[in-house]
């Protein structure tokens, strides 16, 4: 079939509004993750933390097939640049890692928890979210519980009322690991951003 000119006969009435574009997926849990992905040190490295949460839609129902990628500088806050992230080297960091959500809209990740790029600067990991029904992938940032000095002079955490700003900060649990939920729509739905070039 071949592809009809917009402006041949065929080409949509005046006055008729563009539709959305189609959304992409749920094709994410075997077009994209890879092996050990969600490890970006192995399970049981000293200084390694969980990062585990749920994904959930505007109606809080977990949201079994989306996608989550991260990346972070590594606990003394250097930014990686090691090549080999989507086949893990031994001993290798890359501060890169990528995994679906289960069946519960739950994650786990086992990393380092990120170091401060700069003095007095927040830590934190970047997350990008990926997921059916969505026309474009989400960004937000997974910031560290402590140190609050840190969080309280954070530029992007104080531009922020307190109820947006708490969707930014995992919670420490008692094991030591970090959860981080994310919530697309709805009530206390997470802060996403948007940078430069980013097509919405």
């Amino acid at each position: 079939m071949s592809e009809t000119p917009a402006n041949s006969r065929y080409a949509a009435a005046a006055g008729l509004a563009p539709t959305p574009g189609q959304t992409v997926g749920p094709f994410y849990h075997y077009a994209l993750p890879f092996a050990d992905g969600e490890h970006l040190v192995p399970a049981g490295t000293p200084g390694s933390v969980r990062l585990h949460g749920t994904v959930t839609d505007g109606h809080g129902a977990p949201v079994p097939d989306a996608l989550l990628e991260i990346w972070q500088p590594d606990a003394d806050g250097r930014v990686v640049r090691e090549p080999g992230s989507l086949r893990r080297d031994p001993g290798v960091f890359t501060g890169f890692g990528r995994t679906q959500t289960w069946r519960d809209g739950g994650y786990s990740f086992t990393t380092v928890e990120p170091g401060a790029t700069s003095a007095g600067s927040a830590p934190f990991i970047a997350m990008t979210v990926f997921a059916r029904g969505l026309l474009n992938r989400l960004f937000t940032r997974v910031y560290l519980p402590e140190p609050a000095a840190a969080l309280e002079s954070d530029a992007l955490l104080s531009s922020l009322d307190q109820a947006d700003r708490d969707t930014l900060v995992a919670v420490r649990e008692g094991d030591g690991s970090l959860r981080f939920d994310v919530r697309l729509q709805g009530e206390r739905e997470t802060v996403f951003l948007r940078y430069p070039r980013h097509e919405v």
